[in-house]
């Protein structure tokens, strides 16, 4: 059985799932790897520069892969923007600010062109703006978002933006997801935390053992973890992650966080280097609980989506 939507049609792959770009996680190998495997990787390069990008995607080999930016953050870095659109990226995804005045350089570089939203409002201005996919990202996800759930935002945003394909993102870490977000009307899924822990994305081995043992109970939205860096993300977003020392210690506590800023920023900055997860963020979303082991991509994609087909499968025959 084999899942065909208008995602899959529109992309050329064999699989509805796309790698979040995960800053400073989905890096050239990882999403390489998700590619191969029939679905699509997409580079994260979060706040990092365009050498990054470059040794990225030479990670990546001539494996096609796309890109995905914090928008506001790279309309400051336009870098960033010139360095991956001369390696023509399969897919460019905007997140978190006015996509607008960079559609048509993307759309020159022969990207598909990718908005991610948060609300029903966003979604039909993306729209507008002539993108080709929408992604509808649920307060479930890791990392940075806003507060809607994902099982009722993203049919709202499937019928207000019809025909344009809507990829469900946020707690979707198995074929159970898949399979519910295909129900929703969605034409595939965008997924980030299931893919950190696996033996291709970066970060630290700390972070992803952490994901193995986390819990969707263990995790908040909280600022706190942007504050430390000196990270200014603009309202309404906050950022899901698991809860740790540092959380435990400043959520909640934010004005006197900002006090003590240089001395904890640089106590930060310590624990980043020595991969100290009790005060370091992992971001997490709330499905970490599904994630039982650190595993090669491949792996987790091919099982998600034989699972999503086996669940298709079984309620096709139910209702017979």
């Amino acid at each position: 059985m084999a899942i065909e939507t208008p995602l899959t049609k529109l992309l050329g792959i064999r699989h509805p799932v796309v790698l979040a770009p995960m800053g400073a996680v989905s890096g050239g190998k990882l999403a390489a790897a998700v590619t191969r495997a029939g679905g699509l990787g997409l580079l994260g390069p979060g706040y990092l520069g365009a050498d990054w990008i470059e040794r990225e995607f030479a990670a990546a080999g001539n494996t096609a892969v796309g890109i995905g930016f914090i928008t506001w953050h790279m309309a400051r870095h336009p870098e960033q923007f010139d360095a991956a659109l001369a390696h023509k990226p399969k897919v460019v995804m905007f997140s978190f600010g006015d996509l607008a005045p960079f559609l048509p350089q993307a759309r020159d570089a022969g990207a598909v062109c990718f908005a991610q939203v948060q609300d029903v409002a966003g979604a039909e201005a993306a729209a507008r703006a002539g993108v080709d996919v929408i992604v509808a990202q649920g307060g479930e996800a890791g990392g940075h978002g806003a507060g809607r759930g994902t099982f009722a935002l993203v049919p709202a945003i499937v019928d207000a933006v019809a025909p344009i394909p809507v990829l469900a993102a946020g707690g979707v870490a198995d074929g159970r997801g898949l399979a519910a977000a295909l129900m929703l009307g969605a034409a595939g899924v965008l997924v980030g935390t299931r893919f950190f822990a696996s033996h291709e994305a970066l970060g630290h081995a700390a972070a992803k053992q952490r994901l193995v043992e986390g819990k969707g109970d263990e995790t908040l939205r909280t600022t706190i973890f942007d504050t430390v860096r000196k990270i200014d993300w603009p309202h309404p977003y906050t950022g899901r992650a698991l809860h740790n020392d540092f959380s435990r210690q400043w959520h909640g506590r934010e004005e006197t966080l900002a006090d003590a800023i240089e001395a904890e920023n640089e106590r930060y900055l310590q624990a980043v280097e020595t991969g100290d997860v009790g005060t370091t963020v992992v971001w997490a979303s709330e499905a970490v609980d599904l994630i039982r082991a650190i595993e090669p991509a491949e792996k987790i994609l091919e099982r998600i989506v034989d699972e999503a087909e086996a669940r298709l499968k079984a309620g096709a025959l139910a209702f017979k």
